[in-house]
């Protein structure tokens, strides 16, 4: 309960830093989560309440940092007392720093909040247990405000829907809440409210959820829509106030409503040309996408320039196990139809994913290297990102393999392992755990290359070659950055594998896997 003869309260929302240097720490510095700014925004429409919000992994403009890395919290408190502190869980990786920092606040008496998708059912009791006062379930933006008023007294716990908390030891868990449909009561997301930080790339949104059901995914639910003029509105505002030029639309699957994506690609398009700007944007987009030629000629006038592909796998018993509908085959013939439209190619991988009961399916890592790297060689993508299944809690994928009995415990292999980089769970046979970490490596390692470094160079010397072009300066101008950019970005990919092969050999993660299996071992001897 807060003090009631105060003013004025302070709300904190912090987004943890990422456990350590991985292939997310260069784009998290020049973006932030958009959630914890939409909750941020709610609040600061609420009379008694300032509000800010801390991106641990975005501190460029004089944020104080702690010597272990993230914020330095003890000093913040100091120079601007908040009075509750809010955590974004929205990444599994960052719940061990979350917990770390929530128990310092809690310590100095400040009332915790945490809300995201790691706190499914099944982590409440973590949660709850590690400095956490209480969790939102669901949608911040429509909890918030109650939860607030609950904090200040003016309201019972109990009447909130959508949250959980701990009453005499037992947690009670509150109604749920009815996912937001009407977004137009929402203000539009304030970045101001992000201290220190430097943002280049502005996250928006406009349909959350995503009907398609990807085992390994926890978003889920039918997809909700807010109108076309408001995702205008939340860019040009941008553009105006913050000079804004880059964005990325973080729907899971754009071009969803096709008819409201369509329109909205027109309204973008006359927007810049009344502007006299150019916009860059990237979204998130399914492959069979391909097939409708008018939504992607409508999307490259939008100032669409960049899309980012959940190709998988080009192994077909995989992509099956996902519950992909498209063979290996078919997305070859769907990425040139990207390119052929002159989209970049983001391509994102996952490697070894496990199937569920097909014995006679035995392939090795090297055998499954040799056919991404085929596949990313012919797809012809521009950026790849290859990743390892994570069983994240709440999925179909964890409850599987939960009932196959292959997940290491999260107190051997902990939280800040699941980020994509590490072997979490017991792989399908014949590959063990360092042989699948060690393949995306190896795939990425032929991907990006130091070697670029030197085309670099060749590019810039190549420039002249633009007056063969002079008929089509546009189309010289393109092929030529297209291949400048590229290598550019393959000779930084190079640099980033660099730092994470340094970061890994200073890191525990060998030592807690060997325990984690035999632990694990023991456990299926006892069960057999």
């Amino acid at each position: 309960m807060l003090d009631a003869s105060q003013k004025r309260y302070r709300l904190r929302i912090v987004i943890p830093a990422y456990p350590a240097f991985n292939i997310y720490s260069r784009i998290a510095r020049r973006t932030t989560a958009l959630g914890p700014v939409c909750v941020a925004t709610a609040v600061n429409k609420m009379e008694q309440w300032d509000v800010e919000v801390i991106d641990e992994n975005n501190l460029r403009r004089y944020g104080p940092r702690s010597k272990s890395g993230g914020a330095d919290h003890e000093y913040l408190q100091q120079i601007r007392p908040a009075d509750v502190v809010g955590f974004y869980g929205g990444l599994t990786s960052t719940a061990e720093r979350l917990y770390e920092v929530a128990r310092f606040y809690k310590d100095k008496g400040v009332v915790t909040i945490a809300g995201g998708q790691h706190f499914v059912q099944e982590n409440m009791a973590e949660a709850l247990s590690s400095g956490i006062d209480y969790l939102v379930v669901g949608e911040g933006e429509a909890a918030i405000g109650e939860l607030l008023r609950a904090i200040e007294g003016k309201l019972d716990a109990s009447e909130v829907k959508g949250i959980a908390y701990l009453d005499s030891g037992r947690i009670t868990l509150t109604p749920k809440r009815e996912p937001l449909t009407d977004f137009d009561t929402l203000p539009s997301p304030d970045f101001s409210l992000v201290r220190y930080a430097r943002i280049k790339t502005y996250p928006v949104e406009r349909i959350r959820g995503c009907g398609m059901d990807c085992e390994f995914c926890t978003v889920k639910g039918k997809p909700r829509c807010a109108r076309p003029e408001r995702l205008l509105e939340t860019i040009s505002s941008l553009v105006e106030k913050r000079n804004a030029k880059n964005f990325f639309v973080v729907d899971d699957l754009f071009g969803q409503q096709r008819s409201e994506t369509i329109r909205l690609c027109n309204m973008l398009r006359d927007y810049q040309s009344n502007i006299g700007r150019r916009l860059w944007i990237t979204v998130q987009i399914r492959l069979d996408k391909a097939r409708d030629p008018e939504l992607l000629s409508a999307m490259r006038q939008a100032g669409i320039r960049a899309v980012a592909i959940g190709f998988e796998s080009p192994i077909e018993e995989e992509l099956g196990a996902m519950n992909k509908r498209v063979r290996s085959e078919e997305m070859l013939t769907l990425a040139r139809v990207f390119h052929k439209f002159g989209f970049w190619v983001h391509g994102m991988f996952i490697f070894g994913y496990p199937l569920e009961g097909n014995a006679n399916f035995k392939m090795s890592a090297r055998e499954r290297v040799k056919r991404f790297r085929k596949f990313i060689r012919k797809a012809k993508v521009d950026t790849v990102q290859v990743l390892l299944p994570v069983p994240l809690p709440g999925t179909k994928l964890r409850r599987r393999l939960e009932r196959q009995n292959r997940i290491y415990r999260s107190q051997d292999v902990g939280w800040e392992y699941y980020d994509g980089n590490f072997p979490v769970f017991e792989p399908d046979q014949p590959m063990t755990p360092e042989e699948m970490q060690g393949s995306i490596g190896k795939i990425m390692g032929k991907f990006y290359q130091f070697k670029y470094m030197f085309l670099v160079a060749a590019s810039i010397f190549s420039f002249p070659v633009l007056i063969l072009f002079l008929h089509n300066i546009r189309l010289g101008w393109g092929k030529w950055y297209r291949s400048w950019r590229n290598r550019l970005i393959r000779f930084g990919g190079w640099i980033t594998l660099r730092k994470w092969t340094v970061e890994f050999r200073k890191g525990v993660f060998s030592t807690k896997l060997q325990k984690a299996r035999g632990r694990l071992n023991v456990a299926r001897s006892e069960r057999a």
